[in-house]
């Protein structure tokens, strides 16, 4: 099976780099490189990415709001976080915005297919610079933070508004609705719908004036 891969940095030296070591396998296409997140969001339904290596920062939108929206687009595509940032910061806010991989981008070059191989398998994927930063972490308990597209879904479902509902007043589809509830249910450690309206009362998110822990 081909890899359709696609490659997003505002950096015409990285792209390039990148697309030249990836057009040496015989199992990976690289079917596009953009300069920037809104340019992949665009084309994703056309070019169908099998995974994308996405930087964080770029002018106009960040990768992080990138990857959110590139899933709401295309669920199944596989986000590979490619960056400089190494702290722990930035790999968990990429991780709970839904990429399935963090590579720092002073990787060897075959640790990028490698990536890539693991993400198509389903599995995360940090190289081990990433590993190390989160390490601290490892043995704290914490509630995983909410994205931005999660909170307002979250706002939503308090409010008492089916899927159905949530999907019209957001323009986005029933199943993507779904998706951010399971998630939201995932992160916060709540099982039910009811639990979730509570959680929304008790941290004040029906007022406006929560903080998604």
């Amino acid at each position: 099976m081909t890899i359709r891969v696609a490659i997003v940095d505002d950096h015409p030296m990285v792209t390039e780099g990148i697309q030249a070591i990836l057009e040496s396998y015989e199992d990976i296409e690289v079917v596009a490189t953009c300069s920037s997140g809104q340019s992949i969001i665009d084309q994703a339904d056309t070019l169908e990415p099998d995974v994308i290596l996405l930087d964080l920062n770029m002018p106009g939108m960040n990768g992080l709001t990138a990857t959110e929206l590139l899933l709401e687009v295309r669920p199944e595509t596989r986000i590979l976080v490619l960056s400089m940032h190494d702290s722990a910061e930035y790999i968990n806010s990429a991780l709970n915005h839904g990429a399935m991989g963090y590579l720092l981008k002073d990787v060897p070059t075959e640790e990028i297919k490698t990536a890539i191989d693991t993400v198509m398998s389903g599995e995360r994927y940090l190289c081990t610079g990433a590993k190390v930063s989160l390490v601290p972490d490892e043995n704290t308990e914490r509630r995983d933070t909410l994205t931005g597209r999660e909170q307002t879904v979250l706002l939503q479902l308090a409010k008492g508004q089916s899927n159905k509902e949530v999907a019209a007043a957001l323009n986005i589809s029933v199943r993507t609705v779904e998706t951010h509830r399971k998630n939201i249910k995932s992160k916060l450690g709540i099982s039910s719908t009811a639990g979730l309206t509570r959680y929304a009362m008790e941290h004040g998110v029906l007022q406006g004036t929560g903080t998604f822990l």
